[in-house]
């Protein structure tokens, strides 16, 4: 790419770097271009494109449409962005297309643990946030977890479950000092923040001699995870109720579990101070959070990039919706630390990290 001649006069005044300006210039390209695709992503996500060609086998246009019930032309012009992308594989012999193994893994298949697509459709509630947040940026507002997009709960829910499902049960919780155990014998439970229930129902699926409960102080999102305990067939040693963070039900857990939503909350402390009342003697509490240095330096990466998104549209203004301190999604080992400590833990102990989670231990 080459800089227009009136661009190259203002170079000479401004003593630009026109190689740095033209690969910087790339870079925008690039990110307008991944921007611009993450729609159809969606879409392609939402009309079920991708799952229509899981199979690997060469297609045409005119067959994925026929497949989905879709219109050829909007179809074409689909897979030609999707080309580019490379995200599906074109032959100019034969004028077919194919989705590739990895790439059904990672846009096709739900249940794989490389399934990607829920976060282009957290994504997309984020950008019909943009007025709001665009406002708050100058009041110092906050926007509270339930007047985002619809498509935010679910997008969430799809995005944080294939971690949750190949890490869980098989790395998180053995890394917790005799938690695994206690959940073998038959344990107490609870889920602060569940969401959609994904990563109550991962466990109540593993651990069936265990007892679990789910909060979270979004009604809708309970009445989804009743719904998914329901059809997980686990709705026997499940339950799922409205309530706070600092305020819910229940006495003597044997484990509390908080799952990247510690740093949201209006009162993280007051919340650890709620577990450590609620909690065993010898209970254990589990935070996961997302995976971020105590410093801006050691978060610069391509994972820091989407959380810092991400704490920006989402979870900074949650918290200010609450008169919170807005910890961020990059909050760090050390602020979550002392925000543990704070609550009366005497113990706290980073038990496992991985590049999109951090996985804290605390007892009494």
């Amino acid at each position: 790419m080459t800089a227009h001649p009136e661009m190259q006069q203002q170079n000479q005044q401004t003593a630009i770097d026109e190689t740095k300006l033209n690969e910087f210039m790339g870079q925008l390209v690039g990110d307008l271009g991944s921007t611009m695709t993450a729609a159809l992503i969606f879409i392609g996500d939402k009309l079920g494109l991708y799952k229509a060609v899981a199979d690997g086998k060469p297609f045409t246009p005119a067959e994925l449409a026929q497949r989905t019930n879709t219109v050829e032309r909007y179809v074409r012009e689909w897979l030609g962005n999707q080309a580019a992308s490379g995200y599906i594989k074109y032959d100019a012999k034969t004028s077919m297309y194919t989705l590739p193994p990895e790439q059904s893994l990672a846009l096709a298949q739900e249940g794989s643990p490389a399934f990607f697509a829920g976060a282009f459709q957290t994504a997309t509630a984020m950008f019909s946030a943009i007025p709001k947040i665009t406002e708050n940026f100058k009041s110092g507002k906050g926007l509270h977890w339930g007047e985002h997009d619809h498509s935010l709960f679910e997008g969430t829910e799809r995005f944080y479950r294939p971690g949750y499902a190949a890490h869980l049960v098989q790395d998180w919780i053995p890394a917790l000092d005799g938690v695994d155990a206690k959940l073998k014998s038959g344990a107490k439970v609870v889920d602060i923040g569940c969401g959609f229930g994904a990563s109550t129902i991962i466990m109540a699926q593993a651990y069936p001699k265990s007892t679990f409960t789910g909060f979270d102080f979004h009604a809708p999102s309970v009445e989804a995870a009743k719904q998914r305990a329901e059809a997980a067939g686990v709705s026997d040693r499940v339950t799922f109720a409205v309530a706070k963070s600092i305020d819910y039900p229940g006495q003597n857990y044997d484990l509390v579990c908080h799952f990247d939503c510690l740093h949201d909350l209006g009162d993280p402390v007051g919340a650890a101070k709620h577990v450590r009342d609620t909690l065993k003697k010898d209970g254990t509490w589990m935070i996961i959070e997302p995976s971020a240095g105590d410093n801006v330096e050691e978060n610069l990466t391509p994972v820091g990039r989407i959380y810092y998104a991400a704490s920006t549209m989402l979870c900074v203004p949650a918290s200010l919706s609450q008169n919170g301190p807005a910890l961020g999604g990059q909050a760090g080992e050390r602020c979550l630390t002392d925000i543990i400590r704070r609550g009366g833990f005497a113990q706290c102990r980073r038990a496992m990290q991985t590049p999109f989670n951090l996985i804290l231990e605390a007892r009494p």
